[in-house]
């Protein structure tokens, strides 16, 4: 079991000795020029991140908030996409392959043309076609639950995430529980969330951990990034994943917050599972 914190947390020296793992957060590493990857960035990165000694994670390029800080040029919907998006999306399965990651995280589409079904059907295909090239460089795609109090949003509901890794039907492919966004689908009813966590559980393949208050209080449809104990989740629901021995990355926005959220997070988890 490891515990793991986004890139974008704060330097890579100050997360030395503090987190066992770096999610790369491809979207706001600064490696990108338009469309166009910056391989002199990357080089330099890597030169820096092989310092260390790290486990690591990656996530991939997606459609963004509106109020969020992601590069509109490199935005990603994943039921519509083009060869210049299945280019970027193979540069970040590359990008996760050299730096030793286990998983890229994916998030699904989001419903346009057609509607959710026709919207769900085109994000399946390209998941497979994505797979494929996982496969090839060994690297298993984290397909992320979204949170429904953004009514676009695909797989927010336990049910449909499970049943698009399913679909898609590759070894490649898993889910990454991101606990945050389910408890905003659950509004914030924990014995929901449990059941959430019951259903995807054996298909998780990596775990995000944040905090908020399981409404929509109109940033971010809610979702505030908040280092746990700072909202409402109870993570006694975690031990619905039951012998899940891999990553929780935090998904903050400090070191302190990591710091603190993890102590925290720590003594909830060993109320029910040996963390040593």
């Amino acid at each position: 079991m490891k515990f793991g914190v986004s890139s974008f947390a704060g330097p890579l020296s100050e997360l030395d000795g503090l987190a066992d793992s770096i999610e790369l957060y491809i979207p706001k590493m600064n490696l990108y020029k338009g469309r166009e990857l910056q391989t002199d960035r990357l080089d330099a990165f890597f030169d820096s991140f092989f310092s260390y000694d790290f486990y690591c994670s990656a996530h991939a390029p997606y459609f963004p908030d509106p109020e969020g800080e992601h590069p509109k040029e490199i935005a990603i919907n994943t039921s519509k996409m083009d060869d210049s998006d299945f280019k970027l999306m193979y540069e970040s399965l590359d990008i996760a392959a050299h730096a030793g990651a286990d998983v890229l995280v994916v998030h699904p589409g989001r419903i346009t043309e057609g509607g959710a079904s026709k919207s769900f059907g085109r994000m399946i295909q390209n998941l497979k076609q994505l797979s494929e090239y996982a496969e090839d460089v060994g690297v298993v795609i984290g397909l992320e639950n979204k949170e429904n109090t953004d009514p676009a949003n695909l797989c927010c509901r336990a049910e449909e995430l499970a049943k698009a890794v399913d679909l898609v039907d590759s070894d490649y492919l898993g889910a990454t529980l991101d606990i945050g966004h389910a408890n905003l689908t659950c509004g914030g009813d924990q014995k929901k969330l449990a059941e959430f966590v019951k259903t995807i559980s054996p298909l998780v393949v990596h775990v995000h951990v944040h905090d908020n208050h399981g409404v929509d209080n109109g940033r971010y449809g809610g979702d505030e990034h908040y280092a746990p104990g700072q909202g409402i989740i109870d993570y006694s629901v975690l031990r619905g994943l039951g012998n899940y021995d891999e990553t929780f990355n935090f998904e903050v926005f400090s070191v302190d917050e990591f710091r603190e959220g993890k102590a925290f997070f720590k003594n909830k988890l060993s109320e029910f599972w040996n963390l040593y």
